[in-house]
């Protein structure tokens, strides 16, 4: 192969590969963009005037997701269960998961459909286990809690058991079917995560879980570095051309 058979083709192959690195960063800009109109919109609804529970009945979760809901209901802490494994500053604790229903007067409609409520972070050694009665939040017999929360939904389901062996009422993951299954009533389809305080001040006690960030992620980064992959590929080529010059010159 002549010298300038390979510089053609090596040219071929860096001119693919700047134009790749380069759809790559445009697709991550893309990306950013997406992410900070959902942030936008995140943002906006978390400004709107709090739902009702009972308003949550019959209406599309994406339609009320990351909405606040004035939550005021019976919590059914005899059907709670946990998300096992969970942390908050190194510490192995769990997540309670209550069902809970509206009050009589709001509950037209549900029959017996509770709703999940992600109630917060309560330590834990074994990160399974936790004392239902000491995490009450509300004396019985009456259990009736009342604080604002953010409507979130159910996560994709995953491949593998979300209920653990070893722990009857604990779940890896927030699968509908399976909670569903631990609480024994249905289980209307979004999760409403308890706000509120975030810092644990009794280990007996919930600790509000924070909301997920309103961030821009790594989308930036990711473009900025597929730009600089496409300018390397470009330098390089330059060096590999004058250096084919250079050898030409010298022949």
């Amino acid at each position: 192969m002549t010298r300038r058979a390979r510089l053609v083709g090596f040219g071929l192959v860096t001119l693919v590969a700047i134009a790749t690195c380069i759809r790559l960063g445009i697709w991550q800009l893309h990306r950013l963009d997406e992410r900070r109109a959902r942030n936008a919109d995140v943002q906006a609804r978390g400004a709107l005037p709090p739902l009702s529970l009972a308003a949550l009945h019959g209406r599309d979760s994406a339609d009320v997701h990351w909405m606040r809901v004035q939550v005021r209901g019976r919590a059914h802490y005899e059907r709670e269960a946990v998300q096992a494994a969970r942390t908050q500053a190194g510490a192995p604790g769990v997540y309670l998961l209550t069902p809970v229903t509206p009050l009589a007067a709001d509950s037209a409609g549900w029959g017996d459909t509770a709703v999940l409520v992600l109630r917060g972070y309560l330590p834990s050694a074994d990160g399974r286990t936790w004392n239902v009665d000491a995490a009450r939040e509300a004396p019985a017999p009456n259990d009736t809690i009342a604080f604002e929360a953010l409507v979130t939904s159910f996560p994709p389901a995953r491949a593998g058991a979300a209920r653990l062996p070893s722990a009857p009422r604990a779940v890896r993951v927030l699968d509908r079917d399976t909670l569903e299954a631990i609480v024994g009533r249905p289980l209307a389809p979004v999760v409403l995560l308890a706000l509120g305080d975030t810092v644990l001040r009794d280990v007996t006690k919930p600790a509000r879980v924070p909301p997920p960030p309103a961030s821009d992620g790594p989308h930036l980064s990711y473009a900025l570095q597929w730009f600089g992959f496409a300018t390397v590929f470009a330098i390089g080529f330059v060096a590999f051309a004058r250096g084919q010059q250079r050898r030409r010159d010298g022949a």
